[in-house]
């Protein structure tokens, strides 16, 4: 019994982190520029059928299925939905908050009506499976999968950590977080807002997409499902409960959000009859939701805020660069 709680303690933590790699692509252009992205679903499902896509072994009724290692598969998933996330912001990345909102919102609806309906090439509704899943071999003992995909994982989500903690305290980072202070100031130094801009778009973009490849393959099954608009909100509320502009809240809000959502889930199947399951599967938003409220009331910049934020003063101008 304890090396099956052991089990679904890892599978519990790799889920969590793979949301965690979603929060710190969200907190590149949320927390760092300043860019309302409510399309992070379509990011993460370019990458999980690219990489889906490339990896899977051919079959009759769908394109694709080129069997190719994961690696290539993940690397795939960031060039593509980078270059998406790239041409996404080049049409919409001069719009501002609510509005930039409602045309990556848009972007997202959009993606999720083309995977379900492009079927010789996504499956459509019934999606892809066989995806191949790493350490594959290990699938026999649970436990053992489990901990290996941990930890390849925990590999990714700290080379990520570690690549974005040196972007954000590099002149490239503080130029961002002076545009989402002050574009204007920012601008006098001689900075260019739109292409900072569009590059932080693209990069959180690509790195969505990583998480969407990464969780592909740890499930080895996607379909359209898995890319609703409530994505979007549970990646939004693991970053504000953890503390936007801070790469170590970004993790720790995935685990703590994901957490509370497997738990209400299991609240739901122990305590409400099967028949009712389907309709109180609501109260799993219902419970993040409270808690959202609870952390805004409580600690407006989350668990692990953001410090004191730089003053455009520090960016050197550009004739100085």
């Amino acid at each position: 019994m304890s090396l099956d709680l052991l089990a679904y303690g890892a599978f519990f933590l790799t889920m969590a982190l793979t949301y965690a790699i979603m929060c710190l692509g969200l907190n590149i252009q949320w927390g760092q520029t300043g860019l309302f992205n409510v399309g992070i679903a379509a990011f993460v499902a370019i990458g999980a059928y690219v990489s889906a896509v490339l990896t899977t072994p051919e079959t009759p009724d769908r394109l694709g299925g080129f069997d190719l290692p994961i690696a290539v598969g993940w690397l795939g998933a960031v060039l593509v939905a980078g270059l998406a996330a790239w041409l996404v912001g080049a049409l919409t990345i001069r719009l501002r908050s609510d509005y930039l909102a409602i045309a990556t919102f848009g972007v997202a609806v959009s993606v999720q009506l083309c995977v379900l309906n492009i079927q010789p090439l996504t499956g459509g509704a019934f999606g892809i499976g066989f995806i191949p899943r790493p350490f594959g071999g290990l699938a026999a003992s649970p436990l053992a999968f489990s901990l290996a995909n941990l930890a390849l994982t925990a590999v990714v989500v700290l080379g990520l950590y570690l690549a974005l903690e040196h972007l954000a305290k590099s002149p490239w980072g503080r130029v961002l977080r002076a545009i989402r202070e002050d574009e204007i100031a920012a601008q006098a130094l001689g900075k260019r807002p739109i292409r900072f801009r569009l590059q932080a778009f693209a990069i959180g973009g690509a790195i969505m997409g990583l998480a969407g490849a990464v969780q592909g393959h740890f499930i080895g099954f996607i379909a359209p499902d898995n890319y609703l608009p409530i994505l979007t909100f549970q990646v939004w509320a693991m970053l504000i409960v953890g503390g936007s502009g801070n790469n170590r809240g970004a993790i720790l809000g995935a685990i703590l959000v994901w957490g509370l959502w497997a738990l209400t889930a299991a609240a739901v199947s122990a305590f409400v009859p099967p028949e009712q399951q389907a309709r109180a599967s609501s109260f799993q938003i219902v419970a993040i939701g409270v808690g959202l409220c609870l952390i805004l009331l409580l600690r407006p910049r989350g668990i692990i805020g953001e410090g004191r934020s730089p003053i455009a003063g520090r960016i050197k101008p550009k004739s100085e660069e």
